[in-house]
């Protein structure tokens, strides 16, 4: 069972070693990339299902310390209140403080991002006499250090207790010209941020590592260290990332300003049928509005060449089946569309979790169910998991190509449409979750206006 420690100060007294009590301690810092809460109100973040399942792995309960500073963690590893820290700590601050470095998880760029309003630096040469900052405990320090030996014109201010996302809030606000971040800070924060975008990356990237204290027992060490190696091989790490980072970067910044621009004019007419179809299906009515905007930008009344028509753009004969008579009527459309989204998703096995379970439903929903179970055919037969989205979007552009027609059944299909509009709805989808708050269908119960009904 997950245990949560939102501990204030450390624990009174040092923790054993995990092998002994069957606990481990972890302390971490929120963020996108290590630990924070989710839209369904649990704990999230690519360390943190790392951690929970290195813990699984050795049968240890898990304990969760949070902490905004690097260095709180650090003197908790320090007086052994904790067995290790995962913040994306960078090896060489590690090995810095003198501390256990645990098997390098992930490499990461460093980035130089800048306003792309303006002139994009090319060097660090031109960086000189302009005003950058960084984070402190980040790693970046020595870096920039070396760059000075070079560069004797470029300084820094050095920030302590701000988060990836308030620098990148103080460079877009004007508050310097470019600050140093690293890709796996930058990435998830894309879809905040159009008008900002790297302008070239410093140095080697940076080994991303696990921190343990020096007094930190060996069969320890020797656990986390096997299981990071079974990690990479089974591909755990690899779909791990992928549920976080892999789409991060499908769109470019004239998408996301467009959903940001459209945002405040079009969703509010339409916010309330998504409601009432997150109430009729239980999909989170912000991944309904997401799928809305990739289809038709919140049009109502589009049409495409081939037949597809209204805010879901939907089929004739998808129409006929959900029941909707008129798809051009947007709140036909949206429950028509929603129904169609549930379809998919109780289609699947049930043994595939979330949020595989939704992605893979979403290239269903553009390609149809029979296209979707040859893709997860081609991922078998390539060696990997039918279950897993992150294998299953390799496989997908194999249905335009012909190579693996002996385990398909449904024949050619445009694959690589499907990933690409699955990927899409993942970003719009994050964006609204930030800037739409969750829908709770028992506060509006008995509404009038948000009252299930059949979609014609």
């Amino acid at each position: 069972m997950l245990v949560l420690y939102l501990a204030l100060a450390a624990c009174s007294r040092p923790v054993p070693p995990p092998e002994v009590t069957g606990e481990l301690w972890v302390g971490t810092r929120n963020s996108p990339a290590s630990y924070y809460i989710g839209a369904n109100g649990e704990p999230a973040g690519f360390e943190h299902d790392l951690i929970q399942s290195f813990a699984r792995s050795q049968n240890w309960s898990l304990n969760w310390t949070i902490k905004n500073r690097p260095e709180s963690l650090f003197e908790l590893l320090d007086s052994n209140h904790i067995h290790l820290v995962a913040a994306i700590l960078p090896q060489t601050v590690v090995k810095d403080r003198h501390l256990i470095s645990g098997p390098v998880l992930f490499e990461t760029p460093i980035h130089i991002v800048y306003r792309t309003r303006e002139r994009r630096p090319r060097s660090m040469a031109e960086l000189e006499d302009k005003r950058l900052a960084l984070i402190i405990g980040s790693g970046h320090t020595p870096v920039l250090m070396r760059q000075k030996r070079k560069y004797p014109g470029i300084s820094w201010a050095a920030l302590e207790n701000v988060w990836p996302e308030e620098l990148l809030a103080q460079l877009q606000a004007g508050q310097y010209d470019a600050v140093v971040i690293s890709g796996m800070d930058f990435d998830p924060m894309r879809s905040l941020y159009p008008d900002l975008g790297v302008a070239f990356d410093i140095g080697d990237t940076q080994k991303i590592v696990w921190a343990l204290p020096p007094r930190s027992s060996q069969a320890m060490r020797n656990a986390l260290a096997r299981y990071v190696e079974q990690a990479r091989k089974d591909g755990t790490i690899r779909r791990i990332h992928e549920r976080y980072f892999g789409h991060v970067r499908r769109l470019d910044s004239s998408d996301i300003l467009g959903i940001l621009q459209r945002r405040p004019l079009r969703l509010p007419e339409f916010r309330r049928h998504f409601q009432e179809a997150q109430t009729l299906t239980g999909i989170d009515w912000r991944l309904l509005a997401a799928i809305g905007y990739q289809e038709s930008q919140w049009n109502p009344l589009a049409t495409s060449p081939t037949g597809v028509r209204g805010l879901m753009m939907l089929t004739g004969q998808t129409a006929d089946r959900m029941g909707v008579s008129n798809r051009l009527d947007p709140r036909q459309s949206i429950l028509g569309g929603a129904r169609y989204l549930a379809l998919m998703k109780d289609a699947l096995p049930a043994r595939i979790a979330e949020p595989d379970r939704t992605w893979l439903a979403l290239a269903a929903y553009n390609q149809g169910q029979g296209h979707m179970e040859d893709a997860r055919r081609i991922a078998q037969a390539r060696g990997g998991n039918p279950d897993s989205w992150a294998d299953v979007k390799e496989a997908l552009p194999y249905l335009s190509r012909g190579t693996y027609s002996n385990v398909t059944r449904y024949g050619y299909a445009r694959g690589g449409e499907a990933l690409h509009f699955a990927e899409n709805i993942r970003n719009y989808y994050d964006i609204l979750l930030r800037l739409e708050p969750a829908y709770d269908p028992l506060i509006n119960l008995g509404s009038k206006e948000d009252a299930l009904g059949t979609p014609g």
